[in-house]
């Protein structure tokens, strides 16, 4: 435990000492800021009676920007240090793989839900201006911060698994888009083909559309946090199977 500690420490270090880790915060809370204004402009033009997270977050523009966060944190992880040798050296120290697989995921998925802190902000700079009530309750709240820290935890994973296939940032950050936007356009299956197949349900199981669409209106469905934990789990024992087969291959 002690030495997963010191590599967490050491790739969080990666993150935070890092202008490219502020960089990427700062565009995370500015991009969150133009979809609460736009879901503000949106009120103010057609009344509604969904909330204000809601509205936010099940948008186009906020799936657009939410899958690329990832390969933005996650294709240093591997690739890099294949790149430069340095994750041979780390491979042959007296360390485990898989306390170098952990420690990289975890500092990835660390530093994700850390972008999200500041947003929390944003949602009350509503009614501190408008001095009126929040437009959401608690419930709605804490249901998408939950289901986007679920979605973050396989997705961290995804960027993880894809980096150690390749020793280049550029190939990791694609294919880690590809394998996103693959989990994305399967849950539009049943919206294409409509819902009157054998198997519709796999594809609502999976559906991380409807997963935040369901929390973002404080309801709690018990798909996601079984969905989610699985595929992390499947996800870093790949990438556990793939970095220690580099390993004994040297």
């Amino acid at each position: 435990m002690r030495t997963l500690l010191i590599l967490l420490r050491k790739e969080l270090k990666g993150f935070l000492l890092n202008p490219f880790g502020w960089v990427i915060l700062a565009a995370v809370v500015l991009a969150n800021g133009v979809g609460v204004s736009t879901a503000m402009k949106g009120f103010l033009d057609t009344p509604s009676q969904d909330s204000l997270v809601f509205a936010t977050f099940h948008s186009p523009v906020f799936w657009f920007w939410f899958l690329f966060i990832f390969p933005l944190i996650t294709m240093r992880s591997f690739a890099e240090e294949e790149r430069s040798g340095t994750l041979e050296t780390l491979l042959t120290a007296p360390v485990r793989t898989w306390q170098v697989v952990l420690s990289k995921y975890l500092a990835a998925f660390l530093f994700f839900i850390l972008l999200w802190l500041p947003t929390l902000i944003q949602f009350h700079i509503f009614g501190w201006i408008a001095e009126l009530p929040d437009a959401w309750t608690p419930g709605e709240i804490l249901g998408t911060y939950g289901i986007i820290i679920l979605m973050g935890m396989a997705f961290t994973a995804v960027g993880c698994f894809a980096s150690a296939l390749t020793s280049s940032q550029i190939i990791a950050g694609l294919l880690t888009i590809c394998f996103l936007m693959i989990l994305f356009f399967v849950g539009y299956v049943p919206v294409i083909w409509g819902g009157a197949f054998e198997g519709v349900g796999l594809f609502h199981y999976i559906s991380c559309q409807e997963h935040l669409a369901l929390f973002a209106k404080g309801f709690v469905d018990t798909r996601p946090l079984v969905y989610y934990p699985t595929l992390t789990f499947v996800v870093l024992f790949l990438t556990y199977q793939l970095v220690d087969y580099r390993r004994w291959k040297r």
